[in-house]
């Protein structure tokens, strides 16, 4: 990972007020990142693909954090898309989820899910879900270099 610019994180998140929350909680923990947000699985592949005119200039992520549950391609479906795609596999898939469903865990380990972290509802036990996920992706593990 560079050291010499900000992580950059593909979003992929239907709701707005969520994507805005995860923005708030990347900034209460002081993480230097550039959150790029998609809205559905098909948004999100033209993103990481640089598809049409409004992707040809999108960065490479360093990493995905993905909800499951959005309308047209679901998360499941675009994480097994993703991981398909001997260009895109690379760069790991963080679900972040309302969903307490096993089956949901499971697929998503199944699809090729780096990880899976139960969204909580309250704003303070967001903000400490993702303090503790940014310390262990952000400063402890070495992600792959993304060549641009």
């Amino acid at each position: 990972m560079n050291e010499n610019r900000p992580l950059r994180l593909l979003l992929v998140e239907d709701e707005p007020g969520d994507a805005r929350l995860m923005d708030l909680a990347m900034q209460k923990n002081g993480y230097v990142v550039e959150l790029y947000g998609a809205s559905d699985g098909h948004e999100a592949l033209r993103f990481l693909r640089r598809e049409g005119q409004r992707f040809s200039r999108a960065p490479r992520p360093d990493m995905v954090l993905l909800d499951l549950k959005m309308p047209g391609l679901g998360g499941l479906e675009f994480l097994s898309a993703m991981k398909q795609d001997p260009q895109l596999r690379a760069i790991p898939a963080v679900i972040i989820s309302t969903s307490a469903l096993e089956a949901d865990v499971c697929g998503s380990y199944q699809s090729g899910a780096a990880g899976f972290v139960p969204k909580p509802n309250d704003i303070n036990e967001f903000v400490a879900a993702i303090h503790k996920l940014g310390e262990y992706w952000f400063k402890l593990v070495r992600l792959p270099e993304n060549p641009e």
